[in-house]
């Protein structure tokens, strides 16, 4: 796990780190959480940044999230698919390793930023300003920023995104809510994913993550959506369309009937 975000603080070793722990101060004779939270805050300042950025150009920026094979790329080619002629779309990826995934978005013909964090379990703030770099934001409506596969770290670091959506794949059972709510809590949409295998799971209840996800006073939008049938794509869609900025959404239609 990362270095940065604390998550390797436990409530089983935090003594170690605290006034007059083993590991209270650096070598260098400075106190350890203020190294922690001086990089946290950090982190929140580029964050600033980025989403004057975005706003600045009229970007909807996304936080993609979800625990790893979930579909987030399964999901934004099918989101591709469906509104890439109207809308212009780009994409952030963000992997430990491997160019596998945008290579898959390039392939739809969308501008895609590969970040490989190395061993960093989360993308920060910092890593999404640098791939801004290589994209030009006048030519962008919609950035989707996948994250790296984590139901834990992501949900910490502010990237300057306007708005976190989660996805939660049936196969991966519907406590997760429950389990990781952090993440779940600081959803603005849930995608329950891969619902076409919902006939083929007896274990998996929507409306038991429905209310898993409710019971953290979140009343997040719910999709249940399927990026192999199709089921589903078109609420998630026309939602998609209903958070882009206003000013952006009349060039949209200024670009459809020039079409």
């Amino acid at each position: 796990m990362c270095d940065t975000c604390g998550c390797n603080v436990t409530p089983g070793n935090e003594h170690l780190v605290q006034a007059g722990g083993k590991l209270a101060s650096t070598s260098s004779g400075r106190d350890s959480v203020e190294v922690l939270h001086g990089l946290l805050h950090e982190n929140d300042h580029q964050a600033h940044h980025n989403r004057e950025h975005f706003e600045r150009h009229g970007v909807l920026a996304i936080n993609l999230m979800s625990s790893p094979g979930s579909g987030k790329t399964r999901l934004l080619e099918a989101t591709i698919d469906h509104l890439g002629r109207d809308n212009r779309i780009a994409v952030v990826e963000g992997d430990l390793e491997t160019e596998r995934d945008a290579m898959r978005i390039r392939e739809k013909g969308v501008p895609a930023i590969q970040i490989t964090t190395g061993s960093a379990c989360h993308l920060d703030a910092h890593m999404v300003h640098d791939a801004l770099h290589q994209l030009d934001l006048d030519e962008v409506d919609i950035l989707f920023i996948e994250n790296v596969g984590n139901l834990v770290c992501p949900a910490s670091f502010d990237l300057g995104q306007q708005l976190n959506v989660v996805l939660l794949s049936v196969t991966e059972g519907d406590d997760k809510p429950a389990k990781y709510p952090v993440m779940f809590r600081a959803a603005d949409a849930v995608v329950m994913s891969k619902a076409d295998l919902l006939p083929y799971l007896g274990d998996f209840e929507p409306d038991r993550a429905r209310r898993h996800l409710r019971d953290l006073a979140n009343a997040a939008s719910l999709f249940e959506l399927s990026a192999q049938t199709g089921e589903g794509l078109d609420a998630w869609c026309s939602w998609l369309l209903a958070q882009i900025p206003q000013r952006d959404q009349t060039a949209v239609g200024e670009r459809t009937v020039a079409a």
